[in-house]
């Protein structure tokens, strides 16, 4: 885990370019209410800093050095962090609908009451990634694994969860309606929490060894065709 150092500086209620972010480079900054949206800052070395309701979208951080960077409150739906290192970042709060994660580096980082609908994680490094109280509406999230994981209030309706692992994973107030399960495994995995509402046929046999409650037993038989008397 990274140290969180205090920020040295702090600019309120500015809006920034990448020149005026780059005079800043060196030591963590905190930046609140600020307007970076379409900001151009790619490849910079932002670690440690700190963003309070800022407005960051369409803000690009490709490659960009984010580690253990603090988000709270901010709007950054379309931010494109493709490549970046947000090695032990907090992601607090705020909108980050259909932003883009795609080969980021997310060791350690915590995602908490967010809003990630749309959002791409594909292809991205994530060991020990924290989601709690997010919406990862058709979210994409292939080949992720959470298990031994708690999930808790994770909305991953119709989000691509192919070939993810989720054995061992404890569901709480979640929901997997429609989402993409082909290849995922969920052998240990109690699923009494979740909804499970338009499970298909072929997804039925992935649930084997998992945990469900009776109530969910008579809902795949129903989505499966079967008549339950």
């Amino acid at each position: 885990m990274i140290d969180r150092l205090q920020p040295e500086r702090t600019v309120n209620e500015q809006t920034l370019s990448r020149a005026d972010v780059q005079a800043h480079c060196g030591s963590p900054t905190r930046l609140i209410g600020c307007a970076l949206e379409d900001a151009e800052l790619s490849n910079l070395d932002l670690s440690g800093w700190v963003f309070e309701r800022c407005n960051l979208r369409h803000a690009k951080f490709k490659g960009t050095r984010l580690e253990g960077v603090s988000w709270r409150g901010c709007r950054a739906a379309f931010a494109d962090f493709f490549g970046a290192d947000l090695t032990d970042a907090q992601v607090i709060a705020g909108d980050f609908n259909n932003a883009v994660f795609r080969r980021s580096r997310l060791n350690a980082a915590t995602f908490k009451g967010c809003k990630l609908t749309g959002a791409d994680f594909t292809e991205a490094k994530a060991l020990e990634v924290g989601f709690e109280e997010v919406l990862l509406i058709n979210a994409k999230l292939p080949a992720y694994s959470f298990r031994k994981q708690t999930l808790v209030k994770i909305d991953f309706s119709q989000a691509d969860l192919r070939q993810c692992d989720f054995r061992s994973t404890v569901f709480e107030d979640c929901s997997l309606r429609d989402a993409n399960l082909v290849g995922s495994r969920f052998e240990g995995a109690d699923l009494r929490g979740a909804d499970l509402g338009g499970v298909r046929l072929g997804d039925a046999r992935l649930f084997r060894g998992a945990t469900i409650s009776r109530a969910q037993a008579g809902q795949l038989l129903a989505e499966l065709g079967l008549n339950v008397l």
